[in-house]
């Protein structure tokens, strides 16, 4: 008998009583199809080395999902192991968009068996991944009471209710029922934020009862994070480093329910990007050491016949407003580029890595096993293009609230995007402007529409702004969501900044010793681009408000061109801050500060042969025209923040 089948019988005893009394609607008779002893993973009764690297389907264009897939299983790859993000299942409560094409996990899945490739699910509730709050919806902040991440009823009864709904998506590609799903993860390294066990084991019941494949969690290799993320009953492994840390885990983890094969289930192929003009990218090209490190661990790893997850196969793009942050006492932001460094890079592009780990794979499973990869398509290059004002920010706004003190976004209903604060001033008032307890996250103050300076959390030290307010003069302060913290850990050294998520401004503004009432509040979600220009007379100059920026261009092709042929990374070099949507798809963020200096613009969005309209919003224009091109050959780099010289 396989030991994990021991285990269920074992997880009789400590379950509570209802859980094991029958089976759950998705329970099948069956044999398990997927199981494990003390040593091995089987899949239908045969040895099973998991080989598997991470592919989350929200970051790619679901058009390229298959590409991305053929190209895991042509690296060598057996399984993809992928986040779900709530946020965008679920991004108004009781709002349910699996029949978005972004959001079709099934369908990934599926694609993924017919590939040839099995699937590990890690639905969270919580995934960090450098996303916005870890994956979680805003509106969660705004429920009465409730505590993330902890065995909170508000937060328990919210995430039951979600993974109930995804668990309903995918029932019938769970192995036990012939299709690729193997494995569901708990929660999401757990033992690095706390160690409330009965939150943890709450998880574990809520998918023992909507699913019938092994459950496992996944910790950093150490013992108080084996600790603290450990469930009775459900499989531990590890992540980072696997010399230490399968040694960890079988030091640690003494429980024979929590025992089994080891697997590395995120081993890390290099890191993500900060924003920071002292933050380089992250990349192993020329780092000779990194690249033989990799190859001496995969060797470590499969050598053994134990299990190893690539942590990311290939990152994909963090679209829109979607990246997250961690706090360091100032906001560490992490770039719209989710490119990691991975071997498949963010336009799905294999590289040096990709054939690097191929190569080493390939002495680990059957000759001719692995199929050959597709060559590279050329990416396009779309000339300079010069972009108009289309609209000022500040005559595009319409949804307002009136207020005695400041609302957060949360508050707004809002989630994502800016936030205007309006004061008029009816005395007069001088001295250091103060948004709140603090910057969340970068504010633009204004005088009567000139801009005055950026108080900026990217920063231990954020700008002192000075104003001087006369009877009748506007105050207008601007707050961008530069992405809500996704990731604490218990040696972070500070304050529990995964629990406070809020955006805009939080307290009382104060310039000088005086408290400043009486707000208009413009929620400024940026779903969309304006529809309409609204040019105004006034000439853009420096310290003009943020404006629209538009025109159309053309790509060669037909109906018939492939896709890729019009991938390409679009630039915007003579910009500061932004963002820019290309026919209404917001492509994310652009700073110059760095290190990304272009956004992955994906072929899926272009329209060969007829006009395609680019919009930019720039936050800090200076001047009446833009440029934007298009290039194949990326190009990263840092630059000093004109807001914070040196």
């Amino acid at each position: 008998m396989r030991w994990y089948q021991t285990l269920l019988c074992l997880l009789a005893t400590v379950l509570p009583a209802g859980v094991w009394s029958s089976p759950s609607p998705t329970q099948s008779a069956a044999a398990p199809a997927f199981t494990y002893d003390r040593n091995s993973f089987y899949l239908n009764d045969e040895p099973f080395v998991i080989i598997g690297g991470q592919i989350d389907p929200q970051r790619i264009p679901p058009a390229y999902w298959r590409d991305r897939l053929l190209k895991a299983r042509a690296m060598g790859l057996n399984t993809i192991f992928s986040y779900i993000y709530w946020n965008l299942l679920e991004p108004s409560r009781g709002q349910w968009l699996n029949t978005e094409e972004i959001n079709n996990i099934a369908k990934f899945f599926q694609i993924a068996q017919e590939e040839g490739l099995s699937v590990i699910l890690r639905p969270g509730p919580y995934i960090c991944g450098e996303r916005e709050w870890g994956g979680f919806p805003a509106w969660l902040s705004q429920i009465p009471g409730v505590q993330v991440r902890t065995f909170n009823e508000p937060f328990m009864a919210a995430a039951k209710s979600y993974l109930e709904r995804l668990a309903d998506d995918l029932k019938d590609l769970q192995v036990t029922r012939g299709g690729p799903l193997l494995m569901v993860q708990v929660e999401n390294e757990y033992g690095s934020y706390g160690d409330n066990h009965n939150y943890t084991q709450g998880l574990r019941d809520i998918l023992l009862q909507n699913f019938e494949v092994p459950l496992y969690t996944n910790d950093g290799g150490v013992d108080w994070t084996l600790a603290g993320g450990e469930v009775p009953g459900v499989l531990a492994e590890i992540d980072g480093d696997p010399w230490s840390g399968f040694a960890a885990r079988d030091k640690y983890i003494t429980d024979p329910t929590e025992l089994g094969p080891l697997l590395d289930g995120e081993y890390y192929t290099l890191a993500p990007d900060f924003w920071g003009s002292d933050n380089p990218h992250n990349t192993s090209v020329g780092r000779a050491s990194q690249i033989e490190q990799f190859v001496k661990d995969l060797d470590y790893v499969l050598g053994a016949n134990n299990s190893i997850s690539l942590y990311m196969f290939h990152g994909g793009t963090n679209f829109g407003f979607s990246n997250g942050a961690i706090w360091k006492n100032f906001t560490a932001a992490f770039t719209t580029s989710y490119d990691y460094g991975s071997p498949l890079d963010e336009s799905g592009r294999t590289n040096d890595l990709y054939f690097t780990f191929r190569d080493t794979i390939q002495k680990y499973v059957p000759d001719g096993s692995i199929p050959d990869p597709p060559g590279n398509i050329p990416l396009l290059e779309i000339a300079n293009i010069t972009l108009a004002p289309m609209a000022s920010l500040f005559d595009t706004m319409e949804k307002k609230i009136s207020s005695t003190s400041p609302m957060t976004m949360e508050e707004f209903g809002q989630a994502y995007g800016l936030i205007l604060y309006e004061h008029q001033a009816n005395a007069s008032l001088e001295g250091i402007l103060q948004p709140g307890d603090r910057a969340r996250d970068r504010v633009i103050v204004y005088v009567n529409g000139r801009r005055q300076g950026v108080i900026d959390s990217t920063y231990n030290k954020p700008a002192e702004v000075s104003v001087s307010l006369q009877p009748g003069d506007t105050l207008q302060l601007l707050v961008e969501n530069l992405g809500r913290v996704d990731y604490w850990s218990r040696e972070s050294g500070t304050f529990v900044a995964l629990e406070d998520p809020y955006k805009g401004i939080v307290g009382d503004v104060t310039v000088g010793s005086e408290s400043v009432t009486r707000w208009d509040i413009y929620s400024i979600p940026l779903d969309a681009p304006p529809s309409a220009s609204k040019i105004s007379s006034e000439a853009i100059t420096a310290g003009s408000p943020p404006a629209f920026f538009s025109t159309t261009f053309q790509v060669e092709g037909d109906d018939n061109t492939d896709p890729a042929a019009l991938d390409t990374f679009l630039a915007v070099p003579d910009g500061v801050k932004g963002n820019v949507w290309v026919n209404g798809f917001n492509l994310g963020r652009y700073w110059i500060i760095g290190p990304q200096q272009s956004l992955y613009l994906p072929g899926t969005v272009l329209k060969p042969g007829v006009e395609n309209e680019v919009v930019v919003l720039e936050l800090e224009p200076n001047g009446d025209s833009l440029t934007a091109f298009g290039t194949a050959d990326r190009q990263w780099a840092n630059y000093p923040d004109p807001d914070y010289p040196k």
